[in-house]
């Protein structure tokens, strides 16, 4: 495809992230006092957690899965996506206050802070800069990690508790164990078109986004998902989209698995992606 390009329609988005966990409890604490989600249902071995009524987080407990070793493929981390830098000075001032931050970043098209779930799954709450503000060229976006200020974010911060209406996963970011193999099918059999390239990474999207999906191989890892983790996640298309998807998917040769919402299919490393319809 050309440069930039995408075979999936704009207004794909991502919608939930799905993680094996072992204790569920702390998970869910944490991701409601710390992240900001509020639980939407809760069973003895399921939450679903949320922002607004819109559900993002599925946990599961799954106590027969190991825990993800240095080798394997799988989660870099769940970006959530806040509306704007007063939810995002929020964010910040609750992981200081309640949980220890590992990073925080301006990349020319966001604003992004880093953290690690008490399972080691890697977490990214951001916001974005407006469209017209990001620097692109030739379909592609010009993304960087450039310090970000923390005292002028924290003095912006509407105190929240709570991710606010309208926060949603921005992008999921994937440690993968072949980049091309990873890039060739979420590019050219999902169909997402490639916007940003680094060493050892690449970043796609639906239209013009920066990022849906990240990929990289900064960790060196050798063999495919098989321990807690990442579970699944979802790529919401519009209901005409999702024929050619199958399509795609069928034409490379890889199985389907049919959904109430739509197609589950697997990627190189076995990483689950439901190919869901929105409404």
């Amino acid at each position: 495809m050309t440069a930039g390009t995408s075979l999936l329609p704009p207004d794909t988005a991502v919608g939930r992230v799905a993680l094996r966990v072992d204790d569920l409890d702390r998970l869910v604490d944490f991701y409601t006092s710390v992240v900001g989600l509020a639980v939407l249902a809760r069973t003895d071995d399921q939450a679903t957690l949320g922002a607004g009524g819109r559900p993002l987080l599925e946990l599961v407990r799954g106590p027969d899965a190991h825990p993800r070793s240095r080798e394997e493929a799988g989660l870099f981390h769940t970006a959530f996506r806040v509306p704007d830098r007063a939810a995002l000075g929020a964010a910040l001032s609750r992981v200081e206050t309640s949980w220890q931050l590992t990073g925080a970043s301006d990349h020319r098209v966001s604003e992004a802070l880093y953290l690690w779930d008490p399972e080691d799954n890697g977490i990214e709450i951001y916001r974005d800069f407006p469209r017209e503000e990001w620097p692109t060229a030739d379909g592609r976006v010009g993304m960087d990690t450039l310090p970000l200020e923390r005292d002028a974010l924290r003095a912006e911060s509407s105190g929240d508790d709570a991710l606010p209406d309208g926060a949603d996963v921005g992008h999921v970011h994937l440690e993968v164990t072949d980049l091309d193999a990873a890039r060739a099918f979420y590019e050219d059999t999902l169909g997402l078109g490639v916007r940003a390239e680094w060493t050892g990474a690449a970043f796609l999207a639906a239209g013009d986004y920066h990022h849906h999906v990240g990929l990289n191989v900064w960790s060196g890892r050798t063999a495919p998902a098989a321990g807690r983790g990442l579970d699944w996640f979802e790529l919401v298309v519009p209901a005409d989209a999702l024929a050619a998807v199958r399509d795609r998917v069928a034409e490379a040769g890889i199985a389907v698995t049919e959904t109430a919402e739509g197609i589950l299919v697997r990627d190189p490393d076995r990483l689950a992606v439901r190919i869901s319809v929105g409404e």
